[in-house]
């Protein structure tokens, strides 16, 4: 036919660009959903947080002691007492169920409270002696504030101590509390390696991000066995560091 110019794209490179044409329409849809997973996976990394020594709040003037308790002597003589940011880290966000009633007197070591998850529950011990003069109502309706704000607005109790001096005299301030908590961070990753392999099938993917850096509040993801091995071993024991070896206090 006049006017009229057969080509074949097989004696061309018109085959090539046909090919490539393909390959991208394929390939970009699945960029696409690779990235959207990509930066999904990214934000939940994001709002889960790692924790690191650099996450801990550890306030100068606040006497921490080994029960992941702290307390605080106001002006008035009376003393305020709640759980210790590191502790709070590891479990997530808990309730405060009291033990102790106002008017009531405890003993340093006695159980003071009962934090719960989920029906994953952990003893509190008390870190002074003395009465109770109230229990912080406030974290009945707002029970996040235990977490948000341990040392202001989240603390437990108000206690009038008996024997201040003595049982505070090994407890941890300043810098001394921060080589503390350095300390049981890496103590409580010690503990994830030996315990949690008994409880999950995959416990890196439990308490690990990419890299291996822990996962902030790392225990609530975990069950209640592994909450209650953590009651024993740092919570419950009374113990001292000498020369790096965890011994019971004297």
């Amino acid at each position: 036919m006049d006017g009229y110019t057969y080509t074949n794209i097989f004696e061309t490179k018109g085959i090539e660009y046909v090919a490539i044409a393909v390959f991208f329409v394929i390939l970009i849809p699945f960029w696409l959903l690779l990235n959207r997973q990509v930066k999904l996976k990214n934000q939940i990394q994001n709002t889960l947080g790692t924790l690191t020594a650099n996450t801990l709040k550890i306030p100068h003037g606040i006497f921490f002691s080994r029960f992941h308790t702290w307390t605080f002597l106001e002006k008035s003589g009376v003393a305020k007492v709640g759980l210790d940011d590191l502790l709070l880290h590891i479990t997530g966000e808990v309730k405060f169920n009291p033990y102790i009633k106002s008017g009531e007197r405890v003993k340093k070591g006695d159980l003071l409270a009962k934090i719960d998850q989920k029906g994953k529950v952990l003893k509190i011990f008390s870190p002074i002696s003395g009465e109770i003069v109230e229990a912080n109502s406030e974290l009945a309706n707002s029970p996040e504030l235990l977490n948000e704000d341990p040392y202001l607005k989240g603390w437990m109790y108000k206690v009038k101590p008996s024997s201040w001096v003595t049982d505070t005299h090994s407890y941890f301030l300043a810098e001394d509390a921060t080589t503390y908590a350095m300390q049981e961070l890496d103590r409580f990753k010690d503990f994830l390696a030996s315990s949690v392999g008994k409880y999950s099938p995959q416990p890196s993917n439990v308490v690990l991000q990419d890299g291996g850096e822990l996962i902030d509040n790392p225990l609530s993801e975990l069950p209640d066995e592994v909450w209650q091995e953590f009651q024993q071993d740092f919570l419950s024991k009374k113990v001292i560091c000498r020369k790096n070896n965890w011994l019971p206090e004297s």
